[in-house]
């Protein structure tokens, strides 16, 4: 009994462990989460009261952001729908963010401190205009402090304390387009300034307190305008005449409306070229840019001009700042290669300067497009400024005291592509010393989990086991590991700039501004696409670096010129960078690899050409091999059209470069544009891994899957039901969905949901297809799940024909012959509303799928693909359990614990990708939007794994507790039986 009671305690103290185990003491060791705002349109420093100092920020992702001036962290950050771009910001009564969006449509307030709404005013208006905000001090010492808007051309006074719309002028007349407002200190009057009908200067006269219009007066410029209104004073505006030569200033004290011109030949001498007036609001001047100089104009009480200075290679210059009794300063940027000087001037006399820096930064980060500024009071009291700066990769700087304080990679909130690479093999001949120290700092950590098992460890105790796991050495080394966790995720952003993250932490470890992609470059705007591995050693994996190709446009038009540059995955250089004559429309990446492991990629243009890379005689050869024998597809949403083409032969000796190849349509399949629309389309992933094609069912009959890489999902909507959700009744909405077979042009499979509409997000895997949409009849979101089995095969089942090669299962499959298919369908009610989705994907595709959803909340929830069997009855049989069918409900289920991203969210999330690790139970998980979230998923548990956290030392103990008890058993067996013996 002693002996039965030693073990039992043994095997209660083992399996303790695990049920005292706590899921926040493993945050942080699979997953990663970072957030972002994107690149800054508009910022506002708040530094004037006592407490944190920051800068109010809105930037091209419809966030608005309070950062921190110290740190450059979030303090609190809010961000609008997709549809809601944000037009101007300020601060009104030092303690309200102000925000207009949608085309000056919506008015919010935020609580400055911590970034909640306090209230929202919708402003309507009779036509689409520009948006202007005006947050004035007061407007008298009887009236309560408003906020002016002008927005879908109609003039609002609303109040700051509570939204609330005061009065509302129309302005929407004759196409006059309002650019400024106006409002003189303790004045009751404002002036809407704009022009009209590219030649009339319009100046509108309204009282603040009730929104009478008191004057409008207009005047004709006979040359004509060009180019927006700048405001030097309150009371003058300038701007420049049609042909952009003649500099016009107009007075409009009173409503009198005057004009005096200038050349610019005369205030300028050897001037050539087009000049442009910059936005920026500097005090009693303006700044007019030539070629890569800006020269200063004064503009003085009489309305005469005088050109100040003309200062070389102006990159950027900020608006006014008023910072003390009567001083004024503004701020500019100058660039020369790796450095940047920051001069600070006083608006009131140009000679004198208040800051002059010099300032090394990352040439990587390519040109100043922005510049802010903002004034401090330094020990000795006197004034010191900080420039806050956007660069060209839409990363954000601080500058203060000659240096570069802190800075963002913003450009990590407009990811547009995803690709990953394998990090490099681990060369052999590691120091002992380093083994020695590993192996120190491995005893280290387990004898600290040890002693936080048997509650012996002290508070710092259980603070350095948290810092080892964080921190551990394992997960952010930059080799490969045998499990294939330890990757780079290589991603393409819309600045054009490259980034390698370290999956183990989520650092950066190298970034590239792409030459390609720069504007200084031969390109004025350029776009990246896509992004494709190019190189991928695997028998040379020691001595050459895998590469990378980064696919753009040079313009947004459908014939712009195609953009290719090539970067090594390792180190982040640019090898090679090619600007061809040709177009793009499509990349296909082909199958094939040269004898340098490189791959074959063929573009097609916008004529439908077909252009090889990479452009070697070896590539030529490898490629004619199969000439005639590679297809491809292209859908036309806008003619809905879906075509199928075929490589045929070369290009005409005319066109031809001996890398040019013609393509013949093959079929095409039109749907009426009066009847169906193109909403969405879906095919499976050229990497995905198949395990097995048979499934064996419940009754113990087989059915074989229908794998084909060239099946294409299409789902199309009648012409009503392409609007919002609800914009159509549900006798007049159909859903179809399709699947074609992209080879020959023949439809496999034609569903229809009455009473549906998209959007529709699908994902396609092995032989399944699951889409989402919206039933207008239930008033609810769905899923349906269609599999495709094949029949050809239903009838040869022999394992013995199979093993001997002679089964048909082994017999090569042609898209040319008929097939016959079966489908299994059926659909499920679903709460959520869906912005992407994506499925596991693991090494050998033996593990459980997953579907990964990214839902309306900016979270990822996994969604058990046997909850989307379409096998599932309402009493499933015994055999049907045993398979693992779940019984039918109509809704699926939606557990807290299956949310992957746990309470963290992906704001802005646009997609999840999946890459599969070495180990066949995981797979990687990357989502991605204004946020990034990285995790390990192991849709079947982690089978074939000890995990990170298992307790050696515990299992050490426990064996040589077994030992010992053996051995003390051994004994008192020995005993017993001498004493057996003696009796």
């Amino acid at each position: 009994m002693e002996i039965r009671a030693f073990l039992l305690c043994i095997i209660l103290f083992c399996s303790s462990y695990t049920t005292l185990a706590l899921y926040e003491d493993q945050v942080g060791l699979m997953d990663w989460h970072q957030q972002y705002i994107g690149k800054v349109k508009k910022a506002v420093f708040q530094t004037q009261k006592a407490g944190r100092k920051g800068v109010v920020v809105s930037t091209e992702e419809n966030a608005i952001a309070a950062l921190d001036l110290r740190h450059g962290e979030i303090f609190w950050r809010q961000l609008l729908g997709v549809n809601d771009a944000i037009d101007e910001i300020d601060i009104a009564l030092g303690k309200y963010v102000v925000t207009l969006s949608t085309g000056g449509s919506v008015l919010r307030a935020w609580n400055l401190p911590d970034g909640q709404m306090v209230w929202e005013s919708l402003l309507l208006g009779s036509k689409p205009s520009r948006s202007l905000l005006l947050t004035p001090t007061h407007f008298g010492a009887d009236k309560d402090n408003v906020i002016l808007v002008y927005g879908n051309g109609c003039l609002h006074a609303v109040s700051t304390i509570d939204g609330d719309i005061l009065w509302k002028k129309d302005l929407a007349q004759n196409g006059i387009d309002v650019q400024h407002l106006v409002h003189h200190e303790e004045s009751d009057t404002i002036y809407a300034l704009g022009i009209g009908d590219t030649s009339q200067f319009e100046a509108y006269v309204i009282n603040v307190r009730n929104g009478e219009l008191l004057k409008h007066s207009s005047m004709v410029f006979p040359g004509g305008f060009s180019g927006d209104l700048s405001l030097p004073t309150s009371d003058k505006a300038v701007v420049l005449d049609s042909s952009g030569s003649i500099l016009v200033s107009i007075s409009f004290v009173g409503g009198e409306i005057n004009f005096q011109e200038d050349q610019i030949s005369d205030l300028l001498q050897g001037y050539s070229g087009a000049a442009v007036l910059l936005p920026s609001k500097l005090a009693g001047m303006v700044a007019v840019k030539i070629d890569r100089s800006l020269l200063f104009v004064e503009v003085k009480a009489e309305g005469t001009v005088e050109v100040v200075d003309t200062v070389p290679h102006v990159e950027a210059v900020s608006d006014s700042l008023s910072f003390a009794e009567g001083q004024t300063a503004f701020g500019l940027i100058q660039q020369d290669g790796g450095k940047i000087q920051l001069t600070v001037k006083s608006s009131n006399d140009w000679k004198s300067h208040f800051l002059k820096e010099r300032i090394e930064f990352d040439q990587q980060r390519g040109l100043v497009l922005k510049v802010f500024i903002n004034n401090y009071v330094r020990t000795d009291r006197t004034y010191g400024f900080r420039a806050l700066i956007v660069m060209e990769d839409h990363s954000l700087l601080l500058l203060q005291q000659g240096a570069v304080v802190w800075n963002r990679e913003d450009a990590l909130a407009s990811i547009i592509d995803v690709t990953t690479s394998e990090l490099p093999v681990q060369k052999d001949g590691v120091s002992v010393a380093k083994v020695e120290h590993n192996l120190f700092e491995w005893l280290k950590g387990h004898l600290l989990k040890l002693k936080a098992t048997l509650m012996l460890a002290t508070p710092d105790d259980v603070a350095a086991v948290q810092r080892i796991r964080l921190q551990s050495a394992e997960k952010s080394k930059m080799t490969r590991d045998h499990n294939g966790f330890r990757k780079l995720l290589i991603v393409l952003t819309r600045a054009g700039k490259l980034f390698a993250l370290h999956t183990g932490d989520g650092r950066i470890v190298w970034s590239r501004l792409l030459n390609a992609f720069c504007k200084s470059g031969t390109c004025e705007s350029p776009r990246g696409l896509k992004l494709y591995q190019w190189q991928v050693p695997h028998h040379h994996a020691l001595d050459e670096n895998p590469s990378v190709l980064v696919v753009g446009t040079c313009g947004y038009k459908s014939d712009a010129s195609v953009i290719l540059s090539f970067v090594d995955a390792y180190k982040g250089e640019e090898l090679n960078y090619l600007a061809p004559a040709h177009s793009i429309m499509q990349v296909i990446p082909l199958p094939f690899t040269d004898s340098t492991e490189q791959r074959l990629h063929l573009i097609i243009d916008a004529e439908g050409y077909g252009h090889l890379y990479p452009r070697t005689p070896e590539a030529v050869d490898i490629f004619q091999k199969e000439l005639g024998n590679i297809y491809w597809y292209s859908v036309d949403v806008n003619n809905n059209l879906l075509k199928g083409h075929v490589v045929k032969k070369n290009c005409k000796v005319e066109i031809a470069d001996g890398y040019c190849y013609e393509s013949s349509d093959l079929w095409s399949v039109v749907f009426p544009s009066d009847s169906e629309k193109i909403i969405a389309t879906s095919t499976r992933k050229l990497s995905e891994v198949v395990h097995t094609q048979a499934k064996v069912n419940a009754d113990q009959d087989v059915l074989y899957k229908y794998i084909s890489k060239n099946l294409l999902f299409l789902a199309t909507v009648t012409p009503k039901a392409v609007g919002d959700i609800g914009s159509v009744t549900p006798e007049d909405s159909w859903l179809f969905i399709y699947l074609v077979d992209t080879i020959t042009g023949r439809v496999l499979l034609r569903m229809s949901h009455h009473g549906c509409q998209g959007p529709v997000h699908a994902v396609f895997s092995e032989n399944w297809i699951v889409y989402h949409y919206f039933n207008l009849r239930a008033h609810r979101y769905e899923m349906s799940v269609v599999e495709i089995y094949d029949q050809s095969r239903a009838d040869n089942k022999d394992v013995l024909k199979l093993v001997l090669g002679k089964h048909n299962l082994s017999a090569p499959v042609s898209s040319y012959s008929r097939p016959e298919i079966m489908t299994k369908s059926q659909s499920y009610f679903f709460t959520h509303s869906v912005k992407t989705v994506a499925v596991t994907s693991t090494a050998k595709g033996i593990t459980s799928k997953q579907l990964l959803i990214g839902t309306i909340g900016d979270q990822v929830l996994a969604l058990d693909k046997r909850f989307l069997d379409p096998r599932r009855t309402v009493n499933p049989t015994q055999a049907e359990k045993e398979e693992g069918i779940i019984p039918l409900t109509d809704t699926l289920p939606i557990m807290p614990q299956a949310y992957v991203t746990h309470a963290l969210k992906v704001e802005g999330l646009r997609s999840i990708i999946t890459i599969p690790a070495k180990l066949e139970s995981t797979t990687l998980v990357f989502a991605h939007g204004v946020d990034l979230f990285f995790t390990r998923l192991a849709p079947s548990k982690t089978y074939d794994s000890l995990t990170d956290d298992f307790n050696y030392a515990l299992l050490l103990l426990t064996i040589v507790a077994l030992v010992i008890a053996i051995f003390v058993t051994w004994i008192w067996s020995e005993r017993k039986d001498l004493q057996e013996k003696w009796r």
